[in-house]
């Protein structure tokens, strides 16, 4: 039986600034479940960001409700390594801020970064690692504490498209063998086919849920997903969707 982890319901946010106010969504209703992989496409600037904050309770709803089972771990555009810090420091940094600092938590940190390929650039810095190296290592951080929900903020935007491919099939790997559930924020249709269990397609400003697709794929590995014959169907249906 599946078990809810996240819920928005009936979620309005308003920006209030010097120049009036401005809503970035109105009457806002989806919900995830545990486990799941959904992706949130949508126009550009129809505060797709916002609803990663607005879930991870950086800010309040206007109105409506927002409620989360679990802890959350947040992954940005860019990696966010700090260049003085060795990788196998970077990825504990998590840790320290959260003063879980007991020994069996820097191993278990350690044991992420060695089972996905990172062992041997523990004492390594970021600049000595490749771009998709270094996004593996800002999901491992990401991982650190053992959170319940991961919101990916576009994390594979600043990478080219080569170093995209393969970062993307990094990333699935991870959250799926660690059974994390997943809410990514992306522009692109592409990636959230190949990545997502389920697509949610919202409108322009203020935000709502438009359309809701669950994906009917056979295998779950981003390129392989890439290679089946629905996937260009999905694309088309969803890209309809985005220019309505």
């Amino acid at each position: 039986m599946k078990k809810e982890i996240l819920r928005f319901s009936d979620v309005t946010y308003i920006y209030h600034t010097a120049r009036g106010e401005t809503v970035a969504a109105k009457d806002l209703s989806f919900s995830v479940d545990a486990g799941e992989f959904v992706a949130i496409i949508g126009p550009s600037g129809c505060g797709k960001t916002t609803l990663l904050s607005l879930a991870a309770g950086l800010m309040k709803p206007s109105s409506g409700t927002v409620v989360s089972h679990g802890s959350f771990g947040y992954m940005l555009q860019r990696d966010e390594l700090f260049p003085w810090r060795t990788i196998e420091k970077n990825i504990s940094l998590p840790l320290e801020i959260k003063r879980q600092t007991a020994p069996e938590h820097r191993m278990r940190a350690r044991q992420l970064a060695v089972k996905y390929g990172l062992g041997d650039f523990l004492e390594s810095y970021p600049g000595q690692l490749s771009g998709g190296m270094r996004q593996r290592a800002a999901l491992i951080r990401t991982l650190a504490t053992d959170p319940d929900i991961l919101l990916l903020d576009e994390p594979f935007s600043a990478l080219d498209y080569q170093t995209r491919l393969n970062v993307t099939e990094d990333v699935s790997e991870i959250i799926r063998s660690e059974k994390k559930t997943a809410l990514l924020i992306t522009h692109d249709i592409s990636e959230a086919i190949s990545l997502a269990d389920r697509v949610l397609v919202l409108t322009r400003r203020p935000a709502r849920v438009a359309h809701t697709h669950t994906l009917n794929f056979d295998v779950d590995t981003p390129l392989k997903r890439r290679e089946q014959p629905n996937f260009s169907g999905w694309f088309e249906v969803l890209w309809r969707e985005l220019n309505e």
